[in-house]
């Protein structure tokens, strides 16, 4: 008897990762560049959102901001590179 497909259902999530160089990329809660400073290691968070299980867009914060605006799409994790 063939094993039947289960369906996996996205969901939206965040992560938390330093930002690079380069960053060109806009907070959504204070609308300001989410941008590098060479002597500086800031955060951000970066959010995969999915609608009706389907991705839709990446959203970027601050790491503050993050928190100001409640956390929107749940506990960001920190980020675990694959590469060694």
């Amino acid at each position: 008897m063939a094993k039947s497909a289960t369906k996996t259902e996205w969901k939206s999530r965040a992560v938390t990762r330093l930002i690079e160089a380069g960053s060109m990329t806009e907070c959504l809660h204070c609308g300001e560049r989410v941008k590098f400073k060479a002597r500086e290691r800031h955060m951000q968070v970066i959010c995969n959102v999915y609608v009706d299980g389907n991705w839709d867009r990446v959203e970027h914060f601050h790491s503050a901001c993050y928190e100001e605006a409640g956390s929107p799409h749940g506990d960001p994790g920190e980020w675990k590179s694959s590469r060694g």
